[in-house]
């Protein structure tokens, strides 16, 4: 099996550094890397691709916005999730969009390629704190049923941060929208 990978990151070091790495794997054919969602989307259009490795958290779109538009035009591809948060919000948005895993930034070289393979093959992968947070989550119930009643703590502010974050807005956007510093919108 030949896997042609797609890195969607924004992070140009972090990029570049897993492409070589992943290419240097026998089982891994071709690496291709874009530095932004709408990038990879535009790859992913014109490219035979077999995996995406999606960074969440990006300027812009971010990578689950674009997991859904990737599996809309080509639902055959398989996307792992690649983020340095390991909160369990994002795991199950990623799950729920369709992702076939989710890895953390601080993955191995080893246990990256052997996600990559994994996917490619129909198979979930997960690493270990991510798997961990999504087990918190079922048992604790998961969502409120109630959206309202999950909003209710929030002040107006943090409910504004919160209604641009679920369009997919970035934090730097948020920031300049709503007039505030990035790390306000952070700790939001």
């Amino acid at each position: 099996m030949t896997i042609r990978v797609l890195l969607v990151d924004d992070q140009e070091l972090f990029r570049e550094a897993v492409a070589i790495m992943l290419g240097r794997d026998p089982r891994i054919a071709e690496v291709s890397t874009a530095a932004d969602a709408h990038a990879g989307i535009a790859h992913v259009r014109g490219h035979a691709v077999d995996v995406v490795l999606m960074d969440i958290r990006m300027p812009g779109m971010d990578g689950i916005a674009a997991t859904r538009e990737i599996l809309h035009l080509k639902p055959g591809i398989r996307i792992l999730m690649l983020t340095t948060f390991d909160l369990d919000q994002y795991v199950v948005e990623a799950i729920r969009e369709g992702a076939s895993g989710f890895l953390t930034k601080d993955a191995t070289p080893q246990a990256l390629a052997d996600a990559v393979v994994a996917a490619a093959a129909g198979d979930a992968a997960m690493s270990p704190r991510a798997t961990a947070a999504l087990l918190g989550f079922v048992r604790e119930g998961g969502p409120a049923a109630d959206p309202e009643a999950a909003l209710a703590p929030l002040s107006g502010r943090e409910r504004e941060v919160a209604q641009a974050l679920a369009t997919g807005a970035s934090n730097d956007d948020i920031a300049r929208a709503l007039f505030l510093s990035e790390n306000t919108v952070k700790t939001h």
